[in-house]
């Protein structure tokens, strides 16, 4: 009997998700945000009242600032079962083709416009391509609206990114954009970009506001032009495998509790919006770039995204009469 005893329990362990407990599940969360970024206050604020609501019978901890690796990495780990939990955004391109329309410059108009995309296109016909690949969304975070920082000079039109080294995320579409402008673009970590900066081995990089103050690039940066390029969602990510194990009443509260944070995030990512400039100038020379240039100069990217998307050119128009 004890022998049975023993093997019952092994055997329950055995089917319960990585790193939980016979008394608690824990969900590690994972993102490349800093103390301060939105990143960072949306995980802080769903691991808050997740837990509150989970009740002992889960509890999410959040891990930021790459402890648990980069986008990439993060990506790799959910797959394998490591991480629970992740907060991509433009890596998700690599992932699934259809992701890369929020690459495409000046696509989404505002927020409110987001929130009927997500409503029309995003859940019906690009969050399913997710979980082709094993990995579901949960829900629809923000990472915000993009500027571009440098260390040479203010960037009014695209011709003045000739040549400038650009530190860009780890998608091919804003690699092909940056091309189409002039500048040289490269992929690389969050966390390696302000050593990077720094040391000259990249001129300049382009994220929300919230990252450039949370990573402190304005002590390493000299200009910052406000092109407002591109509005960059998040998703709250989980890997099919480690959700079909956790219990219905566990899934239930955390869809809804991520589910709302994502009106926190963009109430948040609003806010700090209008905060954070303030923060930037000074120390930063900031400058009103021509946006109608760099609309024009944007014409290639649409384009080449239409021929080799499959659906790409059809679902760039659905959410251009979304606006």
């Amino acid at each position: 009997m004890k022998f049975m005893k023993k093997l019952g329990i092994a055997l329950l362990v055995a089917l319960l998700p990585a790193g939980s407990s016979l008394a608690q599940i824990e969900i590690k969360l994972g993102h490349v945000g800093e103390p301060g970024s939105l990143f960072a206050k949306s995980a802080d604020e769903f691991a808050k009242r997740a837990n509150e609501k989970l009740g002992g019978k889960a509890k999410v901890v959040a891990f930021g600032s790459s402890q648990l690796g980069g986008d990439k990495e993060l990506m790799q780990k959910l797959k394998l079962g490591t991480v629970e939990l992740a907060i991509p955004s433009t890596v998700m391109s690599s992932e699934s083709d259809l992701f890369g329309i929020f690459e495409m410059p000046y696509l989404v108009k505002d927020r409110k416009h987001m929130q009927a995309i997500e409503k029309e296109v995003f859940w019906p016909k690009i969050a399913p391509e997710a979980e082709k690949k094993g990995l579901k969304v949960l829900a629809v975070w923000e990472n915000g609206v993009r500027h571009i920082t440098n260390n040479k000079h203010p960037i009014v039109k695209p011709a003045d990114l000739k040549g400038i080294k650009l530190r860009v995320p780890e998608g091919k579409w804003r690699v092909k954009m940056f091309q189409t402008y002039g500048a040289n673009p490269s992929p690389m970590k969050f966390s390696e970009v302000f050593t990077a900066l720094q040391t000259g081995v990249m001129d300049g990089q382009e994220n929300p506001f919230s990252q450039i103050v949370s990573a402190k690039f304005q002590e390493v940066q000299k200009f910052l032009s406000l092109t407002g390029h591109v509005y960059t969602p998040a998703y709250l990510l989980v890997s099919e495998d480690f959700w079909r194990k956790l219990p219905k009443d566990v899934q239930g509260t955390i869809t809804k509790i991520a589910l709302a944070t994502g009106d926190f995030a963009r109430s948040e990512g609003e806010r700090l919006d209008k905060e954070l400039q303030s923060k930037l100038a000074p120390p930063m020379i900031v400058n009103e770039p021509n946006k109608e240039a760099f609309i024009r100069a944007s014409g290639e990217v649409y384009e080449e995204f239409g021929k080799q998307i499959a659906g790409g050119a059809q679902l760039i128009k659905t959410i251009q009469s979304l606006r």
